[in-house]
C-alpha cells in the first residue's frame, strides 16, 4: 500500500489506517482471535498505521495490541489518545493535566508492550487546563523519546492554533466523510494553512455509508447505533434516501458501497488519511481495496450533491457527546 505524509515532521503512514477500537467495544462482542488475525492481515497488506486509544474498553484494546503486535511493532505505526479521566472502568470526564498525560502516556507504554507511542493524541479538548500546557507537555514527552509525533482530536480551530504554536502538530483526527462534511467550511483550510494531516474517523458513517445498517432499535443497547441520532425514525429514513447514491455508484463500477466511501475520502487530498475500522479481515481486505478505486469527475461531484453538507438528518452524536465536541 502506498504511504502519504502527515503533517511536516517527518509523519508518514499508510494511505488507508485501521481503527481498532470496535475490537473491545462500541458495535457489539468481538472474537480476540480474528482481531488479532485482522491486525496480522493488516501489516501483511501494508495497512501499517492502527489507531487505539487508552479510553477504548477502556485499556482493553492497547492491551489487545500489545499481545497482538509482540515480534511486529516494528512493522506499524502506532496511534493512541489520552485525555479522559478513568474511574471504575468508566469515563469520568476529561483530565489534561500536566501530570495525567504523564502518567497516561507511562499505562499506554506498558499496555502496547512498546518504548514509544508514534503518534499520541489528546482525545478531546480540556476546557480546565490551557492548550499551551497540553502541548509543552507533549513537547517534553517527545524530547524524552517516549512519543514521536503529537496530534490532536476532535479540536476546534482556536486550540489547534493554540496547540501547534508551542509544539507543531502533525495530525487531526475528526469525523469526516461523505455523511459528515463538518469541516470544510474553517477546519480543512486552516489544517492546509498549518501543514497539518486529517485523519478522519467514522469515515464510513459509523457504518450507515456501506448499507448493511438497522434501525437505532434494531441494535442491542450496548451498540453505539442504538443511541445514534441518524439511525433514529424520520432520520433514518431519510439517510437512506441519501445514502442509497452511494450504492447506486458502487453498483456501475462493480464495487462496495464502503469502497466508494473511501475513495471518494482519499480523493479529497493527499493529507487524508482515513481509518476505519473493523475487527473482521473480510472487511479489512474490503475496505483497503478502495486505494485502487478510481472515480471520475461525474460520479465525485454526484456524491458530492447528494450527500452536500446539511443534507445528511440528524445530530451525529447525542447532547452530552455533542458537548465533548470543541467546535
Amino acid at each position: 500500500m502506498n504511504t502519504r505524509k502527515l503533517g511536516t515532521k517527518g509523519l508518514e503512514v499508510s494511505m488507508i489506517g485501521l481503527g481498532c477500537m470496535g475490537m473491545s467495544q462500541s458495535y457489539g462482542p468481538a472474537d480476540e482471535a480474528e482481531s488479532v488475525a485482522t491486525l496480522h492481515r493488516a501489516i501483511d497488506l501494508g495497512c501499517t498505521f492502527l489507531d487505539t486509544a487508552e479510553v477504548y474498553g477502556p485499556f482493553a484494546n492497547e492491551e489487545l495490541l500489545g499481545r497482538a503486535l509482540a515480534g511486529r511493532r516494528d512493522k506499524v505505526v502506532i496511534a493512541t489518545k489520552f485525555g479522559f479521566r478513568i474511574e471504575q472502568g468508566k469515563m469520568t470526564g476529561t483530565d489534561s493535566r500536566p501530570e495525567h498525560i504523564r502518567e497516561a502516556v507511562e499505562g499506554s507504554l506498558r499496555r502496547l508492550r512498546t518504548d514509544h507511542i508514534d503518534l499520541l493524541y489528546q482525545h478531546r479538548v480540556d476546557r480546565n487546563v490551557p492548550m499551551e500546557d497540553v502541548a509543552g507537555t507533549v513537547g517534553e514527552l517527545v524530547r524524552e523519546g517516549k512519543v514521536r509525533f503529537f496530534g490532536l482530536s476532535e479540536a476546534g480551530a482556536a486550540n489547534i492554533r493554540r496547540a501547534h504554536a508551542v509544539h507543531p502538530v502533525s495530525a487531526l483526527q475528526s469525523e469526516y466523510s461523505l455523511w459528515e462534511r463538518n469541516l470544510e467550511t474553517e477546519i480543512v483550510p486552516l489544517l492546509r494553512e498549518l501543514g497539518i494531516g486529517l485523519v478522519p474517523f467514522a469515515p464510513l458513517g459509523r457504518g450507515f455509508l456501506t448499507g448493511a445498517v438497522k434501525r437505532a432499535e434494531e441494535y442491542p443497547e450496548t451498540d453505539f447505533r442504538h443511541n445514534d441520532p441518524r439511525y433514529q425514525g424520520e432520520h433514518y429514513d431519510a439517510n437512506l434516501r441519501a445514502a442509497a447514491t452511494v450504492r447506486e455508484i458502487a453498483e456501475t463500477l462493480g464495487a462496495t458501497p464502503a469502497q466508494v466511501a473511501l475513495a471518494w475520502l482519499l480523493r479529497q487530498g493527499d493529507d487524508i488519511v482515513p481509518i476505519p475500522g473493523t475487527k473482521r479481515r473480510s472487511y479489512l481486505e474490503e475496505n483497503l481495496a478502495a486505494a485502487d478505486l478510481a472515480l471520475d469527475a461525474a460520479q465525485l461531484q454526484t456524491l458530492d450533491e447528494a450527500l452536500a453538507p446539511g443534507r445528511i438528518a440528524g445530530e451525529r452524536y447525542n447532547e452530552r457527546l455533542m458537548a465533548t465536541v470543541d467546535r
